[in-house]
């Protein structure tokens, strides 16, 4: 293996000499266990960690590395080895941190294309996959719709099901596969290239792992049989996990049950794209597109030139982008609220 296989280029490597990291070794992150990480080199896998000045001034989870990073390291003993810096990130997906105010969490780090796994079964549900594409957008890598488990339903309900999708979502290649009889793998794998990292996105049970194992004809990833009682795949993987092919690098990720979205507004508007256009002829620059007269968006929805799924679901997922903006600055402001504190304390400490 090189370090091309794992996605080394040229810009990578102007960065590690001009930063005078050279006398380091390079990898990539491949998993991540807590404090600990596995990093891929062309010579094999070392157990890793952060040296301490890299841990302290970090000033939150993020500025850690992340599955998909490239970092520099030292080994100091067999199989083990030091993370001494982390290289700049060309791209970071993410989502809203579950449970945590105005805060993100990276998915991974570095990828080129996102795999957006949906099963055709219980599982199917566009406005979950304009979330996906969102992600995507936001992360500027290029969206792939990966419909599977296409054995389970007839041939006519699944033609149902691409119409829905085509309806809705333009321009954004899609794959119908199935792991148990093989249809549909070899296209997909015909849209793998190698050296570009692909990240594959999707709730839990979809086929996500079993997909791995079916393009790398292994048995790489722990999975289980679809449960008969809710008609999909248990839940299996539990990490994040960076698998290289022979063309291309996979990333697998645990199912997300929330898929939160942050307020970056340049992937909102790519995913509603055809919203965004009709919004241009609104009568009002604030126009909210719920109730004001004149609102283009809502002439078009009257005059069915709308989806009103598309329409719906772009309300819903506006105002959670509006609060997480709005979260963010108050987290803001509490810092600086904090920090004024902190020094007030100082200030008073030291006249005594």
């Amino acid at each position: 293996m090189t370090l091309e296989d794992l996605g080394y280029n040229k810009e990578l490597g102007a960065y590690r000499k001009e930063n005078n990291l050279d006398s380091f070794g390079v990898g990539r992150v491949i998993s991540e266990h807590k404090d600990r990480y596995t990093v891929k080199t062309e010579d094999g896998e070392f157990d890793s960690e952060l040296i301490g000045n890299l841990r302290f001034t970090a000033t939150n989870r993020n500025e850690l590395p992340a599955v998909g990073d490239w970092v520099s390291i030292s080994e100091y003993d067999e199989g083990k080895a030091l993370i001494h810096a982390v290289f700049p990130r060309k791209s970071i997906v993410e989502r809203k941190a579950v449970g945590k105010l105005g805060q993100t969490q990276i998915i991974a780090t570095n990828i080129d294309f996102g795999l957006i796994v949906q099963s055709v079964n219980r599982d199917f549900n566009i406005n979950r996959l304009e979330r996906y594409l969102t992600i995507c957008h936001t992360s500027k890598i290029e969206p792939i719709i990966v419909l599977s488990k296409v054995d389970l339903i007839e041939k006519q309900e699944l033609e149902e099901l691409i119409n829905q999708v085509k309806e809705r979502i333009n321009n954004v290649p899609l794959f119908e596969i199935s792991n148990q009889s093989g249809l549909g793998i070899d296209s997909l794998k015909s849209k793998l290239v190698k050296g570009y990292t692909y990240c594959l996105l999707g709730s839990s049970g979809v086929g996500k792992s079993t997909l791995i194992n079916t393009l790398t004809g292994t048995s790489l990833m722990h999975t289980r049989e679809i449960s008969e009682s809710i008609d999909r795949g248990k839940h299996v993987t539990s990490h994040r996990e960076l698998v290289v092919l022979d063309n291309g690098i996979l990333i697998d990720n645990p199912g997300m049950r929330e898929v939160g979205i942050t307020d970056d507004s340049d992937g909102f508007e790519i995913t509603f794209e055809e919203i965004l256009n009709l919004s241009k002829n609104c009568k009002y620059n604030d126009c909210t597109h719920t109730n004001e007269d004149g609102c283009a968006v809502l002439t078009a929805l009257e005059n069915n030139d709308l989806n009103p799924e598309s329409y719906e679901n772009f309300l819903k997922m506006e105002k959670e982008r509006i609060h997480f903006e709005s979260d963010v600055q108050d987290r803001k402001k509490k810092g600086k609220d904090l920090g004024k504190l902190i020094k007030n304390m100082k200030k008073n400490n030291n006249k005594y």
